[in-house]
């Protein structure tokens, strides 16, 4: 759905039109700047067009307790990812520095801007509407949040912007429902790419032979299972690149490296029998490189040890993925035979788990406490003049709009980027992964730097001086 962000200074009223919006009471309502702090997100329920509504913190606020900073990039970052921002201001207090600071950016801002001057109880209010006008925004109205004043025209002017937005994502989301998660099956020749297809889709709808690189394209098969949809991308056998002799081959190569780039989940098929080799590793090495969400199946395992237990073999496979394709540790694994069939079903399956596991991403303060309890456990290294990188503040966004399997970005707004060394985001990732797992998602860290004063108004100068 649409994302409105409401955003403006401390105490102008957002929390309020926020429930009111919501149709519930959800953010915390209170006189006291700065009572708000972490994004809220709710949908929406009055307008016309479905659409989440986000109540960042209060801009410009001097909180004792630090919050201040990270406030200001919250709301920064919902005015990044909004399709729609409201920008609230108090109409009996009038126009304040802050406002000028914040409507200043969001002049640069790519979103509609709607301006709401808020608690207009009485018409005496309305006369504050003229010195607003010189910030610059085409679209205004005045609101009492509090009572509901002049609600129905707020309805309006939002619904002009959200039913073209809503239009676009609805049919977009009804195509990615039919469509289901993309799967693409990858691995190199003839390790049981359309022998597991086949057996999945109980059917002989790929061509099946001992003869590697018979499958030459990448094939789109529509598949439902458990009630959720999938589509299988069944490709062609990855080669070594020198090993590429004729451009049949070559543009086969690159149509399955476009399979991944599309896909919402990369299937990475082994053949246990002949184990983990190198071309596997740079397979992996792709979808690592492309971020993708990833499940191991280590085929032919009818072959492996057929003589040794179960469990001992279950065992020994797992240790001997985990030391060969350490650097994909994210990726869980199911063993099976696509020539008996035997666990093929546990591929879906497992999809399915990641898809569901891929929606729970932590809200902005768990993913906070849990970077700053890691940082705490093990303080960052320093350079050569005795500094280390301090974090300011984290937050998690799905670049992709449109996906089945998000896989987040986390943002870390830092002091300065290049202290933060890759052992230590190492480090980050592996308490990450143990406070939050979600087996088979890539854990993805963008580190920018961050002045502390970015966000704070023009100072005032005293005349005389």
């Amino acid at each position: 759905m649409p994302t409105v962000a409401i955003v403006g200074r401390p105490n102008v009223g957002k929390s309020a039109l926020f429930n009111r919006l919501a149709g519930r009471k959800i953010s915390i309502v209170h006189d006291q700047p700065g009572v708000t702090r972490d994004r809220i997100a709710a949908p929406c329920t009055i307008t016309g067009h479905p659409c989440t509504l986000i109540d960042t913190g209060g801009i410009g606020a001097t909180l004792d307790d630090g919050f201040g900073e990270q406030v200001a990039m919250e709301a920064d970052i919902a005015m990044e990812t909004a399709d729609l921002i409201l920008f609230l201001v108090d109409a009996q207090e009038g126009l304040t520095p802050v406002d000028q600071a914040l409507a200043q950016k969001l002049r640069k801002a790519k979103p509609h801007v709607l301006l709401v001057l808020n608690k207009v109880d009485h018409d005496k209010h309305e006369a504050a509407f003229s010195e607003f006008t010189q910030l610059g925004f085409e679209d205004t109205i005045f609101v009492s949040a509090e009572h509901g004043r002049n609600f129905s025209e707020l309805i309006d002017m939002m619904d002009e912007t959200l039913e073209p937005l809503a239009t676009e994502d609805a049919e977009i989301m009804e195509v990615v429902e039919q469509v289901g998660i993309k799967l693409a099956i990858i691995g190199r020749p003839n390790a049981g790419k359309s022998s597991l297809i086949n057996k999945i889709l109980k059917d002989e709808r790929t061509i099946v032979s001992s003869i590697a690189g018979t499958t030459r394209d990448a094939v789109d098969l529509p598949y439902s299972f458990n009630g959720e949809n999938f589509t299988l991308i069944d490709t062609a056998g990855l080669r070594p690149r020198g090993k590429r002799d004729n451009s049949v081959e070559v543009f086969s190569a690159i149509r399955s490296e476009k399979a991944i780039r599309r896909s919402d989940l990369c299937i990475l098929v082994i053949d246990l029998a002949a184990g983990v080799t190198a071309q596997d590793r740079k397979i992996a090495q792709l979808i690592l490189e492309e971020k993708k969400p990833c499940l191991v199946v280590l085929n032919k395992f009818d072959l492996y040890h057929p003589g040794a237990d179960y469990k001992e073999r279950v065992a020994e496979a797992e240790d001997h993925v985990k030391r060969e394709l350490f650097f994909l540790s994210y990726a869980p694994f199911v063993a099976c035979s696509a020539k008996t069939g035997d666990s093929t079903d546990h591929v879906l399956k497992k999809a399915i788990a990641i898809k569901n596991s891929a929606q729970e991403i932590p809200g902005t303060g768990k993913l906070n406490r849990i970077l700053q309890a890691a940082m705490l456990k093990n303080a960052p290294p320093t350079d050569s003049k005795t500094k280390r990188v301090k974090l300011y503040y984290a937050t998690a966004a799905v670049n992709e709009k449109y996906t089945v399997i998000p896989v987040p970005t986390i943002v870390l707004f830092v002091n300065d980027k290049h202290l933060m060394r890759d052992s230590y985001l190492a480090y980050l990732t592996n308490q990450f992964r143990e406070a939050h797992p979600a087996p088979g998602i890539p854990v993805i860290f963008s580190t920018r730097s961050r002045k502390r004063r970015e966000w704070e108004p023009p100072k005032k100068k005293n005349k005389g001086h």
